[in-house]
């Protein structure tokens, strides 16, 4: 057994999921090899496993409960939160994991051929890049975890949004200003997450046009 399986079941059973067994190996071997790859390639500041399992897998897994089901895109994945981690979880969700550094592309690329995830593409390309924005489509959720700023996650998502599609941004303090400066485009529902072990104030954001 993963050294640290039973702190990942039991931060996931508080976080008010039921993870399989298979899926919690599947997030333990994703650390892992985050872990090693991270030794050559600098894909995350966090380099000690331990604070790996909080300030990823557990922050990444937080959302899983309330993010909307069907296809979706992750802007700016970097090493592959939160997108990697949902479709693990969820692998009946196919997710797109978009972002433009090349050295964390690759890693993806490789721990998806490695474990011939079926329901899981990375892709390395500009958010802004029209031939990526025409061939990848539309999506009914696009999530992000790495945008500093709401507004400018939002026009990037819009390129890849129908009109049902839904915004999840991941937040640590509600950014109220930008909210309020989209309350005549967007409905926002705003969600308090509460995740195991991080003293850090954590939301989730659901955008839906109006």
């Amino acid at each position: 057994m993963h050294p640290f399986f039973q702190d990942l079941k039991q931060g996931s059973q508080k976080l008010g999921l039921d993870l399989s067994e298979e899926a919690l190996n599947l997030l333990l071997k994703y650390q892992d090899a985050l872990v090693l790859w991270n030794k050559a390639y600098n894909l995350t500041a966090i380099r000690d496993p331990k604070e790996m399992l909080v300030k990823h897998l557990l922050d990444s897994l937080s959302i899983l409960k309330d993010l909307p089901p069907g296809r979706l895109l992750d802007i700016g994945t970097g090493g592959g939160m939160p997108g990697m981690i949902v479709a693990l979880c969820q692998p009946e969700r196919q997710c797109v994991l978009l972002d433009s550094n090349g050295k964390k592309i690759r890693f993806l690329k490789q721990f998806i051929a490695d474990l011939k995830l079926k329901n899981v593409i990375a892709v390395q390309t500009r958010v802004e890049n029209e031939e990526s924005i025409a061939e990848l489509g539309k999506f009914d959720v696009i999530t992000s975890r790495a945008f500093a700023s709401l507004t400018d996650f939002i026009s990037a998502s819009v390129p890849f949004m129908h009109e049902q599609s839904i915004i999840a941004s991941m937040k640590g303090l509600i950014p109220s200003e930008e909210i309020e400066a989209f309350k005549n485009e967007f409905h926002c529902q705003v969600i308090e997450l509460n995740v195991p072990r991080l003293d850090e104030q954590r939301h989730l954001l659901l955008l839906k046009r109006i």
